[in-house]
């Protein structure tokens, strides 16, 4: 039943397009006012213009009634009131709870470690008392890299 209203559909659409396609745009009246040749068609003058408007009107209702209905079908399907679907592509599977695999012993994959490892112990730098004019010590958890440069004698002023 769905596969034909499937099939139906995409016919619908499809002569919705090749009728749309048909019909004139609102700028060909004034084309027919210098000799179009409207009269010699097979409809007559204006009946044309009355059959590919009614035939589109009604396969547009057709195209919206099939396409709410199968929204609604589709909507049912899924909450389940007709019942499980087992040719549908996501079908819900019940879920079972697992116990965990047990190691095998493989020596190509390590363990995970299973709690935390300690914090490191806090260094604390004594606090000694600087005396006038010394010069502070850098703090004993950074690596000296470079000793400073000796301070150079100023000349006296005046000079």
């Amino acid at each position: 039943m769905l596969l034909l209203l499937n099939v139906i559909y995409v016919l619908i659409a499809i002569a919705m397009i090749v009728l749309i396609l048909m019909q004139r745009g609102a700028g060909a009246q004034a084309g027919s006012g210098f000799g179009g040749g409207a009269s010699a068609t097979v409809f007559g003058s204006r009946g044309s213009a009355n059959f590919l408007s009614k035939a589109t009107k009604w396969l547009a209702i057709a195209f919206f009634a099939i396409s709410l209905f199968m929204a609604w079908q589709a909507t049912r399907r899924a909450t389940g009131e007709t019942g499980p679907s087992t040719s549908g592509v996501m079908a819900e599977v019940p879920a079972v709870p697992t116990a965990p695999a047990p190691s095998t012993g493989n020596a190509a994959v390590p363990a995970a470690p299973t709690q935390a490892p300690a914090p490191a112990p806090a260094t604390t730098v004594p606090q000694v008392p600087a005396e006038q004019g010394a010069v502070p010590a850098p703090p004993a958890t950074a690596p000296a890299t470079q000793s400073p440069e000796p301070a150079k004698p100023q000349p006296p002023a005046g000079g």
